[in-house]
Order: C-alpha cells, then sequence, then structure tokens
C-alpha cells in the first residue's frame, strides 16, 4: 500500500516520508529512528553527530557557487504523535505507518501518519541526498521529543551550530509563514482516594463517549470540538445522584483533544439511572449536532467492580474537572483571530484508589500562561489535589525585523500571486526554545497543509506539498549572502 506513496511527486520527498514512515518513531522512544537517520547521514558521507540529548545533527558543504551564502539550520523533529481508533490494532512500537491515497490526501489506516512533522524531516534529507539543487551550507537538525515536552530542543546546547538562519518546516498551512508561537505548560492534579466495597444489589454500568473529531490542543482548540473528558464529566455529575464512580479513563496525550472516554458505574436503581442518562446523553448530542457528527455517547452492562468511590470524593472528583477551564481562555487583542491562552483537558484516571488529570496550558504571552496555570491549579488545590506544574517552555516572540521573513515574503509574492498570511501560532513550536539557546539566529516556519494533526484523520495534501517544496527549493537558493 505504500508503494503507491512513492510514485507521487516530488518522487525524492515522498520516497524518504515512505521510508521515515517505516521507522517507529513514538515520543521518548526514537532509538530506532535516530539510528536510522545517523546511518542516512553517515551514507552521504556528511559529519553526523548525536548531541547528549539525542538530537541528531548532518551537516553539509555549500553547492557550487553558494560558499558565499549564509549558513542555514533546517530543523524538524523526528517523533510523532502516536494515536489511533479504538478499533484499529497497531503498535507504534514496532510497526510502521501503513499509508494509503484519497484524492489529493495522503493519509494513514487508522492511525495518525506522522506527517507532523515527518514532511519536514523527509524535506531535509531530500536536500541532503540531492545533487542537483542549489543551496547555501546546511546544518540539519532532527530534534526528539517535541511532541511531549521538547526536551531535544530544551537540552540542545549552544555551539553545535553556526548557522544564522533558521528553517522550522513545521507548520500546517502552505500560504502561511510562521514567525512566533505559543508556549506551554503542563499541570498534573493527583489524589488518592477511598476504596468502598460495591454495595449489594447494584447494577454494574460502562459508559463510553467516543468519535469525536479530537485534534491538536493548540491549532484546533477554537474550533469547538468536544473534548471526551469533560463531556464524561458532565455525564457523571448528572447522574452523581444516582451513581457510584468505580473507573473513568479518558484522553490520552497532553497535546491531542481527547476523543474518547470511558467509565465504569453501579447504581441501585437502574429506571432512574437510565432516565437521566437518557436525558443528558441527547443534551449533549443536540448541542454537538453541527460540530460532532460521528459522536457516540453508549452505555452498557459490565463487570461487577469490586470497589467504588464514596459520595463525598466523587462529588470533589466531578466539580474539580467541572470547574477546570477547557478551550480558549483568551484571544489576543493585538493579532487577529490568534488564541492567546488556552487549556487542554488532556487525561483523567480514576482507578484502584487514585485519580490522575493532566492538561496542557498554552500561551504566546508567559504571564497568561501562568495566570491561567494558577487559576487551574487553584480549583484543584481547594478540592485537596496535589498539583504539580511541569515541562514549562517559552513562546517564540514575533520579530518585525526579520530579514529572511522579507526575503521568503517576497518570495511568496512573487511564485503565487498573493502575499502570504504572516503569522503566530497556537501551538508550540521548537523555535522559541531554540531562540534561547541561539539568541541572534533568524528563525522562520512554514509547510505544507496538513489537516487533523494528533488524530486518526491526520492527513497531507499532495497539491500542497509540491507547492511547499518548489517555495522551499527557490527560497534555498535565495538565501543572502554573509
Amino acid at each position: 500500500m505504500n508503494n503507491e506513496i512513492r510514485n507521487l511527486e516530488p518522487s525524492r520527498l515522498w520516497n524518504n516520508f515512505t521510508d521515515l514512515n517505516a521507522v517507529p518513531r513514538p515520543s521518548k522512544k526514537e532509538e530506532k529512528v535516530r539510528q536510522f537517520m545517523v546511518n542516512f547521514g553517515n551514507k552521504l558521507g556528511f559529519p553526523t553527530q548525536v548531541d547528549p540529548i539525542g538530537n541528531v545533527i548532518i551537516k553539509k558543504p555549500a553547492t557550487k557557487g553558494m560558499e558565499n551564502r549564509k549558513t542555514i539550520v533546517m530543523q524538524s523533529h523526528l517523533d510523532m504523535v502516536c494515536q489511533k481508533n479504538n478499533d484499529t490494532e497497531f503498535d507504534f512500537d514496532t510497526q510502521g505507518i501503513i499509508m494509503f491515497i484519497d484524492g489529493d490526501w495522503v493519509k494513514a489506516k487508522g492511525t495518525t501518519l506522522g506527517a507532523d512533522n515527518g514532511i519536514g524531516v523527509a524535506s531535509i534529507m531530500s536536500i541532503l541526498e540531492a545533487t542537483d539543487i542549489a543551496h547555501p551550507a546546511i546544518e540539519a537538525l532532527f530534534t526528539i521529543d517535541e511532541e511531549t515536552g521538547m526536551t531535544g530542543a530544551i537540552g540542545l546546547e549552544a555551539g553545535y551550530l553556526d548557522g544564522e538562519i533558521l528553517l522550522n518546516l513545521d507548520t500546517e498551512d502552505d500560504d502561511e509563514i510562521g514567525v512566533g508561537c505559543a508556549g506551554g505548560i503542563d499541570i498534573t492534579a493527583t489524589k488518592k482516594y477511598n476504596l468502598t466495597a460495591t454495595p449489594k444489589k447494584c447494577h454494574a454500568f460502562k459508559i463510553t463517549v467516543k468519535g469525536l473529531q479530537g485534534g491538536h490542543s493548540g491549532m484546533d482548540i477554537h474550533k469547538g470540538f468536544g473534548n471526551a473528558n469533560k463531556l464524561m464529566n458532565r455525564i457523571l455529575f448528572a447522574m452523581s445522584d444516582v451513581v457510584l464512580i468505580s473507573e473513568i479513563d479518558g484522553g490520552s496525550l497532553r497535546n491531542a483533544i481527547p476523543r474518547e472516554s470511558n467509565a465504569v458505574i453501579i447504581c441501585e436503581d437502574e429506571d432512574k439511572m437510565g432516565e437521566i442518562y437518557n436525558a443528558i446523553s441527547q443534551e449533549i448530542k443536540a448541542e454537538f449536532a453541527t460540530v460532532e457528527k460521528e459522536l457516540i455517547i453508549q452505555i452498557s452492562n459490565t463487570t461487577m467492580p469490586e470497589f467504588s468511590m464514596n459520595k463525598e470524593e466523587q462529588e470533589v472528583l466531578l466539580k474539580a474537572v467541572f470547574t477546570t477551564h477547557n478551550g480558549v481562555f483568551r484571544m489576543s487583542p493585538d493579532i487577529i483571530d490568534l488564541v492567546e491562552t488556552s487549556n487542554n483537558v488532556a487525561r483523567v484516571i480514576v482507578k484502584d484508589g487514585a485519580i490522575k488529570i493532566a492538561c496542557l496550558t498554552r500561551s504566546s504571552v508567559e504571564s497568561g500562561k501562568i495566570n491561567l496555570a494558577n487559576n487551574i491549579t487553584s480549583g484543584f488545590e481547594l478540592g485537596s489535589f496535589n498539583v504539580a506544574l511541569s515541562g514549562s517552555y517559552p513562546g517564540w516572540k514575533p520579530n518585525p525585523n526579520s530579514a529572511i521573513l522579507k526575503i521568503m515574503e517576497g518570495i511568496y509574492t512573487d511564485m503565487f500571486n498573493e502575499k502570504p498570511n504572516i503569522l503566530a501560532c497556537h501551538a508550540g513550536l521548537e523555535c522559541g526554545i531554540l531562540g534561547t539557546h541561539y539568541p541572534n539566529m533568524d528563525m522562520i516556519s512554514f509547510g505544507p497543509n496538513i489537516r487533523g494533526a494528533h488524530s486518526p484523520d491526520e492527513r497531507v495534501s499532495i497539491s500542497s506539498t509540491q507547492k511547499y517544496w518548489g517555495y522551499l527549493l527557490k527560497v534555498l537558493s535565495e538565501i543572502p549572502v554573509r
């Protein structure tokens, strides 16, 4: 099935993407893809090294006639978000991505595609191996763990790179030039609860919320998609007078809007519970009928659990999750249509006497990020949760005087007879972090059209990739002299 991808144009890029997608590359498990990239650099005969944190750096000299141009850093991350549909059997640790073509789109069979940021990685590989593409000296930087902490960018030390310009190939709209991004911080709330023996004469049920769109918790957070954790909490809150919670397992990664949640409950009055369940589920489906057409809320009999929460602790849990802000918190007052601050209630686990709730808060304003983090922390602490803040990373402040921006804006206008959208985005790009290590480096971000990133609906446009590739080659040929 993947062979049809190899026949697409530009063939060099798609062949490298296919080779890359044959290698498992979950975040924090980049050993195989790191070795793949080291082998690639060594085979080409270029200086290749792995820094102490695990990033791969490959350096290629300028082509003839380009020796006096500024050295550029071409950067993309090796890891990918690993999400699959509930009914898809797939092991991201051992299997390569199964791809297929659907019209103008390359998609994956029931899993994330890895176009984020695999198309960027494949692009850099294609430039490195090419003998017929004009370019200045290149330092290819392949970072690790972008999706779950940006530890590769954070751990990169000064002194490894000499480039004056950085091209980050991790943007998902081909008519946009990225000049800024949001920072982020992880919020984790934990708490122990008492296990209560299941009363006699109870009925046990499993409630499932699934079929939601999900998506990128930064780029898609403003679209009004349902969050499975918040919807499940709403259902359980409505039923809380007649049910006890035994387990909840909702969401997955912090940077993905939750698509599914499952809960096990017990009740004595099955009829009353069913009446409330039917009312709240119909209410939610009606509210989300436009944006979540595939939403499924279902209930089924299940094995009787041995333990559940008690009423008091259950009430604290449900109110704590209800109180936790989810979605857009503030729009930017300075940049039209830019989400400034948001939160994603990414994971809710209740099992065996332990509660864990994980959020990712983003903001393009550092003080706004901390403000919302304190807001959310305060709500959890009022419920006697232990709250840990971790993985904080800075945003990328736009530079209106960027020389490479002016060059790339002019090239885009000349090639496509329209001006590009010059934007900051509400996602976490590594540029902000890399800029702390290399403060004088002029940075820009761009890429082809990718939709549904961080979900099994992820897809990349074939025609847009062709457009982006032509643009990239033109940019390389017009890097200014030193």
